[in-house]
């Protein structure tokens, strides 16, 4: 499973299969799923963080189970750009993954993305206890829809 960069997703070829969002917590792992047209991301159930090996089988079987052919993970830069310790965990997590899949990975910059996934929240009108519980997974469809938006960009100006 090699780390990749988004631009080199359209050359492997994967227009019969989804791409998947994740948002890396301490507690819960935020999911998302796109369409196979890749225009909008979903979210999904989080999964519950019980200890790394356990985690990557879920990973793993629900990879298999939404037919996931690349998966965009949340970088959790510093509002500077630079790295913490989120980063340097997140960086540890994929490279863990190479153990468990092929699946390529590809880093997103997620600054503000739970901003962004509280305030969709809150113009929905999602109560507190609610937010609390959807919240990873709306950070996880913020990040994957900015990279399904880029990959469609691309699309246009590569057509």
């Amino acid at each position: 499973m090699p780390v990749i960069d988004i631009t080199e997703i359209p050359a492997l070829g994967l227009t019969d299969k989804n791409i998947i969002g994740l948002d890396l917590g301490t507690k819960t792992i935020g999911i998302a799923i796109s369409d196979l047209g890749w225009r909008f991301a979903t979210p999904r159930p989080v999964l519950k963080r019980k200890k790394f090996s356990i985690d990557a089988e879920q990973l793993v079987k629900i990879f298999s189970e939404e037919n996931i052919g690349v998966a965009i993970i949340g970088l959790p830069k510093n509002m500077d750009g630079t790295s913490g310790p989120r980063v340097q965990a997140t960086r540890a997590f994929v490279h863990n993954m190479n153990s468990f899949t092929e699946i390529p990975f590809v880093f997103w910059d997620e600054r503000l993305s739970t901003v962004a996934a509280e305030r969709g929240l809150l113009e929905m009108d999602v109560s507190r206890a609610k937010r609390a519980d959807r919240i990873d997974s709306a950070a996880a469809a913020f990040i994957l829809q900015g990279a399904l938006d880029r990959l469609n960009r691309l699309a246009q100006t590569a057509g």
